[in-house]
């Protein structure tokens, strides 16, 4: 078995673990946080034209203050849907409009709020892990097969686990720095 297989082998692994990084920090990004983010917004949807849009493709959205969202809807009848959307969904938020521009103000999060949070936190990054375990597991098990094919030696097989495992090992670091990151930024005041 040609080295290049087995190192694209290891490759694609890499690069799949990285893609659960990914997934991982756009997942905590949806999570609120003591301080405005627009990407809490993200998953907040607005009829458009018979289509439902996020509101980032029908409005800009800033975050001028610690605790205050502003969006800007560049069609002025997107105000009351983009209200709307935002008040019933399951964010707790209460936006108000003063013209052209929507308002949301976000309330301080209690103690046992934040332990919420973070605990969703938590689950986030062990989704995470357990994505990277599967990915790693999937790996060895090609080498296996390739081992019992008789393409690679036993010793060979033993190496590229163990380069397997250091990049995996690399990967759940990354992990917990997401979510060590995270977690301080949800029990900040």
């Amino acid at each position: 078995m040609p080295t290049e297989d087995i190192a694209q082998l290891i490759k694609d692994a890499d690069h799949h673990m990285l893609q659960a990084i990914e997934a991982l920090k756009r997942e905590c990004s949806l999570i609120r946080t003591g301080r405005a983010n627009p990407a809490i917004l993200d998953r907040v949807t607005v009829e458009y034209y018979g289509d439902k849009v996020p509101i980032k493709q029908v409005a800009s959205l800033a975050a001028p203050e610690a605790r205050l969202l502003t969006i800007t809807p560049w069609d002025k009848a997107m105000t009351k849907k983009i209200i709307d959307a935002i008040t019933s969904s399951d964010l707790g938020l209460n936006p108000a409009t003063d013209g052209n521009i929507i308002r949301v103000p976000l309330p301080q999060l209690t103690t046992e709020r934040r332990k919420e949070l973070a605990k969703s936190v938590a689950k986030k990054a062990e989704e995470g892990r357990v994505a990277i375990r599967n990915i790693r597991r999937e790996a060895v098990e090609k080498l296996r097969a390739r081992q019992k094919a008789g393409t690679i030696s036993e010793d060979d097989l033993h190496r590229h686990q163990d380069q397997v495992q250091k990049v995996t090992d690399a990967h759940i670091e990354q992990v917990a720095a997401v979510e060590k990151a995270k977690e301080r930024e949800v029990m900040e005041a």
